[in-house]
């Protein structure tokens, strides 16, 4: 019988790589020559993210940081393992990898076959595990089920995108990758196959700032918006009720960190929106769906909150099959680290 079980994670990066390297993109901010030198100081800080700055520049931090993300993950992948679903949905941003100047879908489906991935050849850092850059992993697909759920949709007035084969990336963008490589973690093998569902959440950044960043001082030309949280909380809510209604048991993972600090040009691109990731992890662990569904694509961005985007169609998934709080949540805090994060699941829901 169908059953749906949600999952929230964050794929980060810099938690593939080692402690030495998890606050190298604070380092490189704090490199840009765009931004003034009173905010580099770390002497100007407030005092959690001078504590967690520390005198190694977060190098200790970053163990207790991994710590925390490696707990979470280790909640996620238990409820995972019990449910045992026929495939995973996964929710994740591309970041100019897969989708170019050639097309940006608002959101699409990945209808591929099974891939062979090299994570590492183009990895800019060692890799934690210490893996060769020719280390290959193999992600399973289930385009039976990406063709079905795009029909679903396409007959439910949401114009999806469709795929069966990459673009313009060798496999699968990090998001999606990253997905299966940190709940193996301890690579004791995964064996679920991915159907991943790409979301526009660096909309009008994708282009311009090719899903990243660009120094202080530079001029972008923006590109078009992301859906909208509401319009992306709707589609989540679809995808929910198709699957419930399908002949398979199907996880669903929205896989992101909330905000960014890159994404924060009001924070000197220091550290994230901590108040407004509180406010909505607050309404999250409430059942408080109204307060999601009321924020807009402008606070998003002002808060870079861009990838939480994918949270805002597990929210719309969790509204329409009747969930209120998450069974179980955490949700981790830093200033060095880029990000903050979350993770989440609520109880299986089984077919109406």
């Amino acid at each position: 019988m169908a059953e749906v079980l949600l999952l929230g994670m964050t794929h980060y990066p810099l938690l593939a790589t080692t402690d030495e390297h998890m606050a190298d993109l604070l380092r490189m901010t704090l490199q840009d020559p765009g931004m003034p030198e009173s905010a580099k100081d770390p002497s100007t800080w407030g005092q959690a993210m001078q504590a967690e700055w520390g005198d190694d520049k977060a190098v200790a931090s970053a163990a207790v940081h991994r710590a925390a993300l490696l707990a979470g993950f280790d909640e996620v992948r238990t409820a995972l393992e019990a449910f045992d679903p026929d495939a995973i949905l996964v929710w994740g941003d591309d970041q100019y990898e897969n989708f170019r100047e050639g097309v940006i879908p608002p959101y699409a489906l990945l209808a591929y076959g099974d891939l062979e991935a090299h994570p590492w050849a183009t990895f800019p850092w060692p890799n934690v595990w210490g893996e060769p850059t020719d280390a290959a992993f193999t992600v399973k697909g289930r385009p039976d089920i990406g063709r079905w759920l795009a029909t679903k949709l396409l007959e439910d007035s949401f114009d999806v995108a469709y795929a069966y084969q990459p673009l313009n990336h060798p496999s699968l963008a990090h998001a999606f990758l990253n997905t299966q490589l940190f709940l193996d973690y301890d690579r004791t093998g995964f064996r679920w196959p991915l159907v991943c569902m790409p979301i526009n959440c660096y909309g009008r950044r994708v282009i311009a700032a090719r899903g990243f960043t660009r120094p202080f001082g530079t001029t972008l030309d923006f590109d078009p918006p992301s859906p909208a949280p509401g319009r992306l909380m709707d589609l989540g809510g679809a995808v929910a009720r198709h699957l419930r209604a399908s002949p398979w048991r199907m996880a669903i993972v929205a896989s992101s960190s909330w905000s960014h600090a890159f994404l924060c040009d009001k924070f000197w691109r220091l550290y994230p929106d901590i108040p407004a990731d509180r406010a909505l992890y607050d309404a999250m662990v409430t059942g408080d769906h109204d307060r999601w569904a009321a924020i807009t694509t402008a606070a998003i961005e002002d808060a870079g909150q861009q990838e939480l985007l994918n949270w805002f169609t597990l929210m719309g998934a969790a509204r329409e099959l009747g969930l209120g709080p998450p069974a179980w949540s955490t949700f981790v805090e830093t200033h060095c680290f880029n990000s903050n994060k979350s993770f989440a699941y609520w109880e299986p829901v089984g077919a109406s």
